[in-house]
């Protein structure tokens, strides 16, 4: 391994990862769910609700794109958009029932994913890793913060 390659394979540990857990929920009947879905649906499971504007803010796109994918979601059945309990001109925007379905599939597969990563390396390892891991994010967090979106 080259120095200067440990940041290519992190990103190329994830894109396994989602592409892995993606063909899955293809089998599972998400194949309409993209894997930019899952930055929204990952926010909106942590926030609970937010509106495009916020969910634009988070991804680093523009409220009229943010607006298009939230339009996407919602045909799909994996957002709700409700009246803003504050701000009549806003619309709340929340994971369905099939967007939770969605997210908690994701989430058996993930740790699936992380128990084929133990029986691989070890249990003791893989922990290892999780906090060596949250060092670097937390010490890139000092900067600005970090959050879980796209590399666009």
């Amino acid at each position: 391994m080259l120095q200067g390659d440990l940041p290519a394979l992190l990103a190329m540990s994830f894109r396994a990862v989602m592409d892995q857990i993606h063909a899955q929920l293809d089998a599972d009947g998400f194949a309409d769910a993209r894997p930019a879905h899952g930055f929204v649906f990952h926010f909106l499971s942590h926030q609970g609700s937010a509106t495009a504007v916020e969910i634009g803010d988070h991804l680093g796109i523009t409220k009229q794109a943010a607006v298009q994918l939230v339009d996407e979601l919602e045909k799909r059945d994996y957002v709700l958009r409700t009246p803003h309990p504050t701000d009549r001109r806003s619309r709340s925007i929340s994971l369905s029932p099939r967007g939770w379905l969605c997210i908690e599939r994701v989430v058996a597969l993930s740790r699936q994913a992380e128990e084929r990563w133990a029986n691989l390396v070890g249990h003791e390892r893989l922990d290892q890793l999780r906090t060596d891991l949250l060092a670097f994010v937390q010490d890139a967090a000092r900067e600005r913060p970090v959050t879980l979106r796209p590399v666009w």
